[in-house]
């Protein structure tokens, strides 16, 4: 145990200020038999050494302790007497003693002179040690006045708690705790109301409403609160929708709400939520707010996987395979150096390339010695594969259009070692013109990027309606162009394969099925590619070949890559002389020169002109002239109307009667 401070010596206390005495009244010393010992009491109040109104000063025992703290002068003027005996004590478990009674003294003739100083210490040297002390016991009528045990001269007016203020204080926490309950009560209740609550509660037919609601920042946790639960009301329709609401209203609410929480422009969160059902398309949006993996592939031109890990790990770096189905792909989770930098990435060991680039040149597959053509090659991930797969032997020609984007496909042709690759710079609409005869072409066709918003954000927001009409029509005419650039002779090849980084049908299977109708001696055939989910044989009212099964479609959710399109085609017989060509080909600019017409148009079949043929099937000649013959204009008028029924699929030999039955 620590030594008590009862115990401990201090020196004697300092002087006091003898000009005070002059103000205060002189009070008459203690007797030793008035000394007696008092424990503190924390139930009374402190009485500031006052007794029904008359000051009283409080002494102590000279114990073995000395006391070590004064009153000070302010203190003193305010409870109107002076202590000369010593101050009160500091510590709590230090007994404070007290005067026995109270002598009265008249307020005049106080003394200054040192008598009164001399009987004072007489008095503490004969006072009573703690020994006797301890033996003496307070009588019940004595007075017994509480220290001071605070710095605090407001204690004294601490009110003293009786049964009426108890029952008050009682009164008052019961309220308190009423109030609380209550609060408590009204949260769960409004928890339970937004945990159940649907898209189509909200007023949305109010258009002054609607207006500030989208003025005002939208509050992200009741939105996917009500994405939630609009999405499990439409998994299970049947069971949980409400009567009054029909699947549309539903869907239209749970579409304005995903527009508003991910930031897509309604048309595009439109075209990209009727590709899923409700649950997966909640899961496609959701992936696309998380980044793809980093992902490298090696360059088995310079070195093995096995070799680069083990070099990447002693660099502090993370990495494992990026799974079974490539043998070349390496999935980076931390590194502490920067990848683009390394002494490996400087000496063409590996490149830093997305997992879904993989899978266009992997279903390509190209052979040793042969010659193939990568139509848009920079910045040079896929055409540097094609190399490293054919083990820098044969041909590849690395097209781009933009040729400032070769310059990058030129150093990174240079820095991977691929030796069989020659760069050049054309329209790819022009290579049936400029050079044919591949054995396989691959064409990474541009798109508008729908399957990679997680690294472009701005997609959300950019793609416009006339982006899905633009786009579409030049990768059908690019894909035209890759067809008629293959040679159907190859004894190895004769492959072409059409990918996109884009999810929608527009720019993938609509433009399959074109080239399908337009080339009749291309066919598809098995990518080869281990996973992925089938292309789309019917979609919101569109039939597609059902050989379109052959096609791969790859989703963020899914396979944690970005999304992808891949179809492969194999050619199998010429391009027939009366085929439609690419436009902006220079066949195709030759044909409208010249006037020819090929045989869909002779016919007037659906992307032909409508030249007017007659019962034997011989064309009419047009004839210009004579516009003031009434025969000839009727034949005109005549001319122009079976056109027109031809369009629409009806026979012009029909009886006219059904003719105008059926418009």
């Amino acid at each position: 145990m620590a030594p008590s401070r009862r115990m401990q010596k201090q020196g004697p206390p300092p002087p006091l200020d003898e000009g005070l005495l002059n103000k205060k009244r002189k009070l008459a010393a203690p007797t030793k038999g008035s000394v007696k010992k008092q424990r503190r009491s924390d139930d009374a109040p402190a009485r500031n050494g006052k007794v029904n109104g008359i000051s009283r000063p409080s002494q102590q025992k000279p114990a073995k302790k000395p006391l070590t703290s004064m009153r000070n002068a302010d203190q003193d003027e305010e409870d109107g007497f002076v202590d000369l005996g010593g101050d009160a004590v500091d510590d709590p478990d230090v007994m404070e003693d007290e005067l026995d009674g109270v002598v009265e003294d008249g307020l005049d003739g106080l003394d200054d002179d040192d008598e009164t100083f001399d009987s004072d210490a007489d008095d503490f040297a004969n006072a009573p040690s703690d020994l006797e002390a301890d033996d003496d016991v307070l009588d019940d009528d004595q007075v017994v006045q509480k220290g001071v045990w605070s710095e605090d001269d407001d204690s004294d007016a601490e009110e003293t708690l009786t049964a009426a203020n108890i029952a008050g204080l009682s009164r008052q926490l019961d309220r308190e705790k009423a109030q609380e309950d209550a609060e408590a009560d009204a949260e769960l209740a409004e928890d339970a109301m937004q945990t159940n609550i649907a898209p189509a509660d909200l007023p949305q037919d109010d258009e002054a409403d609607g207006v500030k609601m989208r003025m005002l920042a939208p509050d992200l946790q009741l939105l996917r609160t009500r994405i939630t639960e609009t999405v499990r009301v439409l998994s299970n329709f049947k069971e949980l929708h409400d009567p009054a609401r029909s699947r549309a209203d539903y869907t239209q609410a749970l579409l304005n709400d995903i527009s508003t929480y991910y930031g897509y422009s309604p048309f595009l969160a439109t075209k990209l939520f009727s590709l899923f059902p409700p649950q997966e398309a909640l899961a496609f949006f959701d992936a696309n707010e998380t980044p793809r993996p980093m992902v490298i592939r090696t360059n088995t031109l310079r070195t093995h996987r096995r070799n680069l890990a083990h070099a990447l790990i002693n660099r502090g770096v993370t990495l494992e395979p990026v799974g079974k189905w490539s043998k070349v792909g390496l999935q980076i989770f931390e590194s502490q150096v920067p990848l683009g930098a390394t002494p490996e990435y400087l000496a063409g060991q590996y490149i830093l390339q997305a997992a879904s680039s993989f899978l266009p040149v992997m279903a390509l597959a190209p052979q040793e010695h042969e010659r193939c053509l990568d139509m848009a090659a920079a910045p040079g991930g896929k055409t540097t594969h094609m190399a490293a797969l054919m083990r820098n032997t044969g041909c590849i020609f690395a097209n781009d259009a933009n040729k400032s984007r070769a310059k990058a496909l030129i150093g990174n042709i240079h820095r991977m070692g691929v030796k069989n690759t020659i760069v050049c710079n054309y329209s790819a609409l022009e290579f049936p013109r400029v050079m044919g005869g591949f054995d396989r072409v691959l064409l990474d066709a541009p798109c508008s990027g729908t399957g990679v918003i997680a690294k472009d954000a701005s997609v959300k927001t950019h793609k416009t309606p006339e982006d899905f009409l633009r786009l579409p029509h030049l990768q059908k005419q690019l894909l035209l162009s890759a067809i008629d650039s293959v040679d159907h002779a190859s004894k190895t090849g004769g492959y072409i394969v059409y990918s996109t980084c884009s999810v929608t049908v527009e720019e993938n299977e609509q433009v399959v099925q074109y080239v399908l109708n337009k080339r009749p001696n291309v066919r598809l055939v098995s990518t080869g590619l281990v996973f992925g989910r089938e292309g789309f044989v019917k979609y919101m009212g569109k039939r597609f070949h059902p050989s379109m099964k052959e096609t791969r479609r790859f989703y963020p959710h899914a396979y944690n890559v970005d999304g992808f399109f891949v179809a492969k085609l194999k050619k199998t017989g010429p391009t027939p002389v009366g085929a439609v060509r690419a436009q902006g080909t220079v066949a195709e600019k030759e044909r409208l020169v010249n006037g020819a017409r090929t045989e869909e148009e002779v016919h007037g079949m659906e992307d032909g002109t409508g030249v007017e043929v007659d019962e034997n099937g011989d064309v009419v000649e047009d004839g210009f002239g004579g516009w003031d013959d009434d025969d000839v204009d009727a034949e005109l008028i005549e001319r122009s109307l079976k056109k027109q029924l031809r369009r629409k699929g009806i026979d012009p030999r029909a009886k006219k009667e059904q003719a105008k039955a059926v418009k």
